[in-house]
């Protein structure tokens, strides 16, 4: 295998000792996808050393052996566009054979930003003048280390933008950077030799995976729109002492306390039909999980997390709760970091940089536990791409007695898992290689900054409070103040707690059949609901008021009556 590196991205060449470099270059255009010879490959990446087609020799005899990397680059753009490949412009950071993505627009306005931490000059230590700039000064990357460590609190993971420019800052400008997924299956395709259990070759074997913690992560900050929408996700607990679990709908925006970052803001919890005890949690098929995706989607808001509750109670009079969760347990069990692994594929980062046209995942993990002072706490996680990869492939279990560990699968007849190892700390202080059998989660974890909830926000309406019966409208419909409206021009939609049929009161309490069966379906109100979600959105009350007029929303309020 040779390993040939372009302005596009890495490809591997699959090649013999005796084969002759008019062959090899021959799969190599076929690879990039050259009609003709518009490129020239090189053995060293200063364009000396080049291969030609010439050279009536085998790879051989020009020492090119298993494992070498060749550099190729076009040639100048005399030739038509369909000779060479395109380098201009943002594309030349694509990599050969990536789909044509488009990033989320968070990723777009970033890609755009300076990125640079600014410092003013010194009074003690810049000698200079006021125009001057030295290295007390002078701009700092957004990846910089020692400014991360020394921010309150210390930043442990540099944004994923930062990261992106530290690989794009170097002399080639990020020409060679390809962010490839993690794979843990064997390559298809490959025939010479009966396929798994049978036989495997070193073309086909997936390579050793040894975990590290990740040094970026793809969310820096978690935020609540607004107290109220986690206060009434804990009702449920509160009222049954059952765990609960359920969907973040957000947008993703810009966090201005860390360089490049991004922040998950959470607008709404929706919660799936599911099965909850005091120490368990089962998530149903849910039926209407692509209404209100689409209902979400009208509101500018989609899927950004997940959340679930891991609660008991300490002290019912003094109303605590038990602190498990910590250094010296675990921040998340080895099952749950399976799970949001799980999430986090299916919901991949659109990536630009990736082969695959994705890498990584924005989507986060909440738990809402005990802290140390016995109150309610909110902490935010993602696990590692290495996870995600351990996950997607099915190598990676939990302990049955040890939830803060988790296995590695051993190779069987149905499927062959490469080894995976973590490193670690012996008694006399040396670094050693361990075997992932079992493997500390702590590996796979990546700390969310501290959610927060802005102080002082007014609590967001519901104004289809009701609507909550027939198509879970009430959890994703909490914006509705950010209309801006006065509260009198809106009184006729703000319903009390007694106007709303029994459905859509406590979820502890039985749904009333008879009132099920009154509620209209979705189908008959989608399109006038798109108008009403469009109003919401846009901050729209002319919009609002024309909806308002409509013989839908008579009907709902002449059932909420």
């Amino acid at each position: 295998i040779i390993r040939v590196q372009s302005p596009e991205g890495v490809k591997r060449i699959t090649a013999t000792k005796r084969e002759t470099v008019a062959t090899f270059l021959k799969k190599v255009a076929k690879e990039f996808g050259f009609r003709n010879n518009g490129f020239s490959v090189y053995t060293n990446r200063n364009r000396t050393g080049e291969i030609t087609a010439s050279q009536n020799k085998s790879l051989n005899l020009l020492k090119i052996k298993h494992g070498d990397m060749l550099f190729l680059y076009p040639s100048s753009p005399a030739g038509s566009s369909s000779e060479t490949m395109d380098t201009s412009g943002s594309q030349s950071l694509r990599p050969a054979g990536a789909p044509q993505v488009v990033e989320d627009e968070i990723d777009q306005y970033l890609i755009k930003q300076d990125g640079k931490i600014y410092r003013n000059r010194d009074q003690q230590l810049c000698r200079h003048g006021p125009l001057g700039k030295c290295v007390h000064c002078v701009p700092l990357e957004p990846f910089d280390e020692d400014y991360l460590n020394h921010l309150e609190p210390p930043v442990k993971h540099m944004s994923f933008h930062a990261y992106i420019r530290k690989l794009t800052g170097g002399a080639d400008k990020g020409k060679f950077v390809a962010l490839e997924n993690i794979s843990c299956k064997i390559k298809s395709g490959c025939e010479g030799h009966p396929p798994w259990p049978e036989g495997i070759c070193t073309k086909c074997q997936p390579s050793a995976i040894t975990l590290n913690r990740q040094k970026y992560r793809h969310v820096d900050n978690i935020m609540f729109e607004n107290h109220t929408i986690a206060d009434r996700f804990l009702d449920f607990w509160r009222k049954t002492g059952n765990q609960h679990l359920g969907y973040l709908y957000g947008r993703y925006t810009e966090h201005k306390d860390i360089p490049l970052g991004i922040r998950a803001e959470v607008a709404a919890i929706y919660e799936p039909p599911q099965i909850g005890t005091q120490n368990s949690l089962e998530i149903l098929e849910d039926p209407k999980a692509e209404v209100v995706d689409e209902i979400a989607s009208k509101l500018g808001l989609r899927k950004v997390g997940w959340i679930f509750t891991d609660l008991v109670s300490e002290d019912t009079r003094k109303g605590t709760v038990r602190y498990s969760r910590n250094k010296d347990t675990y921040y998340l069990s080895a099952e749950e970091c399976i799970t949001a692994g799980n999430f986090q594929n299916q919901q991949p980062n659109i990536c630009r940089l990736s082969p695959d046209g994705h890498f990584g995942s924005k989507f986060v993990t909440v738990v809402a536990t005990g802290g140390p002072d016995n109150q309610v706490h909110f902490e935010g996680y993602q696990v590692s791409n290495q996870c995600m990869a351990l996950v997607r492939d099915e190598c990676l279990l939990p302990c049955r007695d040890a939830p803060e560990l988790g296995y590695a699968k051993e190779s069987s007849s149905e499927q062959y898992v490469p080894d995976v190892f973590y490193k670690d700390i012996d008694k006399f202080g040396n670094e050693i290689t361990q075997l992932a059998r079992p493997l500390p989660v702590e590996y796979l974890i990546i700390d969310v900054k501290k959610l927060k909830s802005p102080i002082g926000l007014q609590a967001l309406r519901a104004p289809l409070a009701a609507a909550r019966g027939w198509c879970s409208l009430a959890p994703l419909l909490t914006g509705w103040s950010q209309l801006g409206c006065s509260s009198e021009s809106w009184k006729h939609l703000k319903i009390s707690e007694s106007e709303i049929p029994v459905v859509a009161r406590a979820r502890s309490e039985p749904p009333d059949p008879e009132a099920l069966a009154q509620l209209p379906s979705p189908c008959a109100f989608q399109d006038s609901i798109s108008l009403l979600l469009e109003a919401v959105r846009t901050k729209n009350e002319e919009l609002a008021q024309t909806w308002k007029k409509s013989e839908q929303w008579a009907t709902i309020e002449q059932l909420c009556s």
